[in-house]
Parts: C-alpha cells; sequence; structure tokens
C-alpha cells in the first residue's frame, strides 16, 4: 500500500472513531471527542471535513464554547445524499434540455441560413397537385444533363402520353432518362407497352423488387420526392442545391445498381441458393428495418415476411436472424460483392 492510501485509510478510520464516539456520548462535543482519541488539529479537522461531505454531521443548531454538532444516522445521511445527487442530476437534465432546445434552433433555420446562401439551397413543401405538374413540365424545357426517376407504381393512364411526350423532347436535346419501376408493374398490360414505348425512345429502364418512393432528380440540383413514402398522394418536397440533391442521387444510384435491366429475365436465384425477394428482405433486416416495413416495402403481408425470413436462415443454415445476418455479410449477400477470403 503506497504511503497516501495509508495516510487515507488512516484518516478514514479516524473518521470512524470519531463518529461512533459521537454517538455513543450524546452529551459530548466535537471537540471533546476528538481530545479523547488525541486527534492532532490536522486530524480533528480532516475528521471534521469528511464527516460532513459524508453527511454523518451537520452544523451544530445552538452556539457553544464547545458546540456539538448534529450526528446523523447512516441510513438518514444515505437517503440525504441520494436525494442531493437527484436533485444535482435533474438540474443536469434541465441544462442538457436547454442545450438541445438550442440545438434545435441552430440546426433549424439559423444553420441553414449561415451553412449556404438561399439561392444556393431552398426547400419547399409543395400541397397543390398543379403546382406539382408545372414543376415537371419546366423541368422538361430547362434540364440539361440528366433526369432520374423512381416509380412505386403503375403510371396513370391519362399521364402515360404526357410522359412520352417529355421522353421525345428530352431525347432530342441528349439529356439522359433513366426510370426504375417496381417488378410488379411488369404483370400490367398497359404498362408493359408504356416501358416498351419509352425504351424506345432511349430512356434506361430498370425494375427492382423494391423501390423505396417515387422521386425525381435532375442536374443535381433539383429533387422532387413525397413527405411520405408510403402515401403517393402526400404532399411532395421541392429540394433546389447540390448540397441536398446529391444526397438523394446517391440513394437512387444505390437503387440503379441493385435493380434489374428491363428487358433482362431476372434469375430466381443468384447463385447462393436464395431468390431476389429473399435477398432483398435479407438486404432490409441486415439495415435493421422492421419486419413491417419490409413487408410494405416489399407489397407482401407480414406473414409473408416471416416466411421469407425463415426461408433465408434454413437456406444460410442460421439459427436465428442476428446469425443470418452475420453469415449474409461473411458471404457477400449484403453488398453485392463475393465471400470474404477465409484465412
Amino acid at each position: 500500500m503506497s504511503r497516501n492510501a495509508a495516510v487515507s485509510r488512516a484518516g478514514s478510520d479516524q473518521a470512524l472513531a470519531v463518529y461512533q464516539e459521537l454517538r455513543a456520548r450524546p452529551e459530548a462535543g466535537f471537540d471533546e471527542v476528538a481530545d479523547r482519541l488525541d486527534l492532532s488539529a490536522d486530524e480533528r479537522e480532516r475528521c471534521r471535513g469528511e464527516l460532513a461531505s459524508l453527511g454523518l454531521t451537520a452544523a451544530p443548531e445552538a452556539p457553544g464554547p464547545n458546540p456539538r454538532p448534529v450526528v446523523l444516522d447512516p441510513d438518514v445521511a444515505l437517503l440525504r445524499l441520494l436525494r442531493r445527487e437527484r436533485d444535482r442530476l435533474q438540474e443536469r437534465l434541465a441544462a442538457t434540455s436547454r442545450a438541445h432546445t438550442a440545438l434545435e434552433a441552430l440546426a433549424g433555420p439559423f444553420l441553414r441560413a449561415g451553412a449556404a446562401p438561399r439561392s444556393e439551397v431552398e426547400v419547399e413543401i409543395v400541397t397543390d397537385p398543379q403546382r406539382v405538374a408545372r414543376e415537371l413540365a419546366d423541368l422538361t424545357g430547362s434540364v440539361r444533363t440528366a433526369v432520374h426517376v423512381m416509380h412505386t407504381g403503375s403510371v396513370r393512364r391519362e399521364d402515360m402520353a404526357a410522359e412520352l411526350e417529355r421522353d421525345r423532347s428530352r431525347a432530342a436535346r441528349g439529356v439522359r432518362v433513366r426510370a426504375m419501376y417496381s417488378r410488379r408493374v411488369g404483370t400490367v398490360p398497359e404498362m408493359t407497352q408504356h416501358l416498351e414505348d419509352r425504351a424506345a425512345l432511349g430512356v434506361e429502364l430498370r425494375l427492382s423488387p423494391v423501390v423505396p418512393m417515387n422521386m425525381v432528380l435532375a442536374d443535381e440540383n433539383f429533387a422532387l420526392l413525397p413527405t411520405d413514402p408510403h402515401d403517393p398522394d402526400s404532399p411532395v418536397i421541392l429540394a433546389r442545391g447540390p448540397g441536398l440533391v446529391r444526397s438523394y442521387l446517391a440513394l437512387y444510384e444505390y437503387c440503379w445498381q441493385a435493380a434489374a435491366r428491363y428487358g433482362e429475365e431476372p434469375g430466381e436465384s443468384g447463385g447462393d441458393g436464395l431468390s431476389d425477394q429473399q435477398r432483398v428482405a435479407l438486404q432490409m433486416l441486415a439495415s435493421g428495418i422492421k419486419d413491417e416495413q419490409i413487408a410494405r416495402n416489399l407489397g407482401v403481408s407480414l406473414r409473408t415476411v416471416s416466411r421469407l425470413l425463415s426461408e433465408v436462415m434454413q437456406e444460410l443454415g442460421a439459427a436465428s436472424r442476428f446469425e443470418a445476418g452475420v453469415k449474409a455479410a461473411r458471404l457477400g449477400l449484403l453488398d453485392g460483392e463475393g465471400p470474404e477470403p477465409v484465412g
């Protein structure tokens, strides 16, 4: 034991002895007890401070030549200490809450105002469908390089002709157009013909088991997407500025790479025994998405999702979903890469 530790231990033992004497002799004052224990001036001050800090003694109720401190039972001192710590915690929580409120304010209009000029970053919620149609019409004439579109479902019959006309206009100006649809639209005869017409105009098409939301992106400077991805009639977010649009474009690129080219028959298995639907469900599970959300994204029932994931676990030889995720990561099933090297 070090010298400092020994001194500390000795001081605690002395404080305990003083406390026991004070409890055993209710009529004795602190100095009288200290004299009885032959404590030096430094030792008695150290004991006085230690007992007070532990809440075992309090200031005397009445002054006198040899004042006796108020001596408290250990359980009472403990409760007081806990109460004091609780009050301190509440104060810290209140201060944290105030700081959080300030952070929210800074992360709102103040941060946007200081991060970029208004002309560079703009976000607007649009509730008028006619306004949305006008924005899309204006985009056809103003886009310079590329348009990227996601469709969660079929295009309405009355909108098909207008979409083909926009494709012709963009193709004439050399604008690249990419469109991604849910694979379910391939079962709709009208949509099959519409996709063929778009492909004939040079539109790059891909089909995916899961399309997360409706989305229109253009020139890394324009984005149109819903406020609620699960409600196609919800108000839309209109965003302008590369600082925001590039983030949406990164999401689009990820989904685009995972989708199958239009006209190519997707294989029922990717060489690992999993179907496309099982693989997508596995990827969403590994991303932390709940079963209910997976069901909505796939357009299937919650019972079907449970069956798909059970089949994935059986195919991978996993006893739990967590183990299935670990094995899938090692086999490269979550990022489209091959298995990790062993050794």
